[in-house]
């Protein structure tokens, strides 16, 4: 669970970035899944984005791929959505935990 400096922290870092992955009327496969879990554990911070003919809400989502993840979800705002997850190997963003 971040803390809410942490968060803030990895909004602000998390503004500069690209989204790199889109869940459209496909939804939330097991392919996505996977593709998350290995951007997460090269990046640590990626930003998502939800398309309009898609069954979910972003909230929904960044729930239910976190969930399956183990990531923490940093931010939800319109259609995008922010996840984090440290990897306790190679970190690659320095905020502590």
């Amino acid at each position: 669970m971040l803390s809410s400096k942490q968060r803030a922290s990895l909004r602000a870092i998390a503004s500069t970035y690209d989204t790199i992955f889109q869940i459209g009327k496909g939804g939330i496969s097991d392919t996505l899944i996977s593709q998350v879990e290995d951007a997460l554990r090269k990046r640590e911070l990626i930003k998502l984005r939800v398309l309009d003919n898609s069954m979910y809400t972003s909230r929904e989502a960044a729930e239910e791929i976190a969930e399956k993840t183990g990531a923490d979800v940093v931010q939800v705002i319109g259609s995008r959505f922010v996840l984090f997850k440290r990897n306790p190997k190679e970190p690659v963003i320095n905020i502590k935990l």
